[in-house]
């Protein structure tokens, strides 16, 4: 499989915004999402932008110290994962994730669950830039690539500014 990346500056919060609408937007019914990223480089406003797009009212938490949250969305479920402070994917056994059966998964730091996390469809790496953040979507599996490209075709990404910093 060919996997469509496609790469953006995001010059403000407004435009990380923007970013999560469209990928809420777009999603499928069945969506998994590695956020990658260092620490402060956007994972959770990103996820946060995603969850309010998709419906999610009231407070919207980090998972830093609960590892997940859930949240109702049309179609069932969202879990946003932050598996900073894991120590090992077996860890991961104790959430009861294997039939959480939701229809987004929002993964931040996934590589520390490797071998225990269901496949990505989308990878989103995100790195501080100047004032603003880089953005790269990486499609990791078909629906991914069909998911990437319905967002190019259908304009979603275009208005984010495209500039060099």
């Amino acid at each position: 499989m060919s996997r469509t990346t496609v790469e953006r500056f995001l010059p403000d919060a407004e435009a990380t915004d923007a970013l999560g609408q469209a990928l809420a937007v777009t999603q499928p019914a069945q969506a998994v999402v590695y956020l990658h990223g260092d620490l402060g480089a956007g994972k959770s406003t990103l996820a946060r932008a995603w969850l309010r797009a998709l419906g999610v009212q009231g407070p919207i938490r980090s998972p830093t110290y609960t590892l997940v949250e859930r949240y109702p969305i049309p179609g069932g479920e969202a879990l946003h994962l932050d598996l900073y402070r894991i120590g090992g994917a077996g860890e991961l056994e104790f959430l009861g994730l294997d039939e959480a059966g939701a229809a987004l998964w929002l993964v931040e730091w996934p590589e520390r669950g490797t071998g225990s996390l269901p496949a990505a469809d989308l990878q989103v790496d995100l790195q501080v830039q100047g004032a603003g953040r880089a953005v790269r979507l990486l499609a990791m599996s078909p629906a991914g690539d069909e998911w990437v490209k319905r967002m190019e075709i259908e304009g979603d990404l275009r208005p984010l500014p495209e500039s060099n910093p």
